[in-house]
């Protein structure tokens, strides 16, 4: 089942990596053979006539802002609502897992006009913002069990030793829920690069597309005359941050709570 699943998700990626060195007519006459000349000028046209890297950039910029505000906050709300007790935390707690049940699609027209009479309408920071705001419930949610897990002596002989909640927090439990840090990194990290409903609800210049927009608005401003080289180039040019994040974390992914303890 595995390796049948693999091929489920390997072959249209090859597929796809392949066409993007060929030239339209190539790959409808020989969709699977590979590219007579190598068409390294479709990335290349990809990333400077289309758009994609200013879309790119774009989308570097939100996704990463975002996801580094996210992590800070919701680490520390979920610190706090698994390790201290005080009037309301329960009700706090709640209401975030309340907010992983709220649909996307009744928010984005209260969200349109909140931004626009704010004047966050059509910007970066607004998209930010909007980001971080849908992010942050599910990050409280899933760090909540990793801190409730982690053993209160350790932070009790830190302070004993001196250190204050600040530094309890940052220097002794945070690095100790390293694996949940950086599973829930990766799950916001996929759910924000790959967004497309909100940025084209709150997100309608030109110039401040992030690179879920600007695919569709490619194809769209191509018309019947598509260029699928350069369209199946512009997709790897998304795959590929992806692929990178994946890379770099999978080896946290596959600790644990326990062995991030002993460390």
């Amino acid at each position: 089942m595995l390796a049948l699943w693999s091929l489920m998700v390997l072959v249209p990626l090859g597929w796809t990596l392949l066409s993007s060195f060929k030239q339209t007519k190539e790959i409808f006459a020989s969709p699977f053979s590979l590219p007579e000349t190598w068409q390294f000028q479709n990335y290349i046209n990809a990333w400077n006539s289309a758009g994609i890297g200013t879309y790119f950039f774009n989308t570097v910029i939100v996704v990463a802002s975002a996801l580094i505000i996210v992590m800070v906050l919701g680490s520390m709300c979920a610190y706090v609502l698994a390790r201290y007790v005080f009037p309301g935390y329960r009700a706090v707690y709640y209401l975030m897992l309340a907010g992983l049940t709220f649909p996307i699609f009744l928010a984005i027209v209260p969200l349109f006009f909140i931004l626009k009479n704010i004047g966050l309408l059509n910007t970066l920071p607004g998209l930010i913002i909007v980001y971080v705001s849908f992010a942050l419930p599910f990050t409280v949610f899933f760090l909540f069990s990793f801190f409730k897990a982690l053993p209160g002596e350790i932070a009790e002989a830190a302070q004993i030793d001196g250190a204050g909640e600040w530094r309890t927090f940052f220097q002794v439990m945070l690095p100790m829920a390293k694996p949940g840090l950086a599973s829930v990194a990766i799950f916001n990290f996929l759910g924000l690069w790959n967004q497309y409903l909100i940025p084209v609800a709150i997100n309608t210049k030109r110039e401040n597309y992030v690179l879920s927009q600007g695919i569709a608005s490619v194809a769209g401003q191509m018309g019947y005359a598509v260029d699928f080289g350069q369209l199946f180039a512009a997709a790897i040019i998304v795959v590929v941050p992806v692929l990178i994040v994946y890379v770099i974390f999978q080896r946290q992914l596959q600790g644990s709570v326990s062995a991030g303890t002993m460390k």
